[in-house]
């Protein structure tokens, strides 16, 4: 009888070490060794000091920066270690509401502006982190942008198109402008 219960604890206990301690560890290695940047959260340093993680969308709300998507994240938006999407569904009145009110304040920031308002720039992504805005996005919020920080249109939108990450690999995907590395490169052009 003991038999069993003593196979089933040692099985236990080499599972427990094999699994809780030696995989871990190896995979932490690998991770270090292999993608330590990326393994250590892409932390943005200037000037050596961390300032943010390419992974997490970052709050800009000033009109002479580039704004991301809206974080879903509560009760502090783009909170990292509160990732999730808002779970509100499509029929939702609450989606509908916080959609309009984003509507709201982007038709107030971009008087005159006729292009169609992206979908991206009043709904947060599924993990309300999202770092990434869409081309169009990008595009809608240029002469904002210039406008606010006195600079031609033009070099603004090309700013945006040298900033466009294509679909990766050629087919994953759709088109992206990472928000914190455009507005850094515009806080660089002075």
């Amino acid at each position: 009888m003991w038999q069993p219960i003593r196979t089933a604890v040692l099985l236990f206990a080499v599972m427990t070490f094999l699994t809780g301690i030696v995989y871990p560890l190896a995979v932490t290695g690998l991770a270090q060794a292999l993608f330590s940047r990326q393994a250590n959260g892409s932390l943005i340093k200037i000037n050596e000091e961390k300032i943010a993680s390419e992974l997490v969308g970052q709050p800009f709300s000033e009109p002479r920066y580039f704004w991301g998507r809206p974080s879903a994240t509560m009760p502090v938006a783009y909170n990292g270690a509160s990732s999730t999407g808002s779970n509100l569904g499509p029929t939702n009145p609450a989606l509908k509401e916080a959609v309009q009110k984003r509507i709201a304040s982007l038709l107030a920031a971009h008087r005159g502006n006729r292009l169609p308002i992206p979908a991206d720039l009043v709904t947060a992504s599924g993990s309300g982190l999202d770092p990434h805005i869409s081309p169009a996005a990008a595009m809608y919020q240029v002469p904002r942008v210039a406008k606010a920080r006195g600079i031609d249109e033009r070099k603004v939108s090309d700013l945006v198109r040298m900033h466009i990450r294509d679909r990766q690999f050629g087919i994953f995907g759709e088109p992206t402008v990472h928000a914190l590395h455009l507005n850094m490169a515009l806080d660089a052009m002075r």
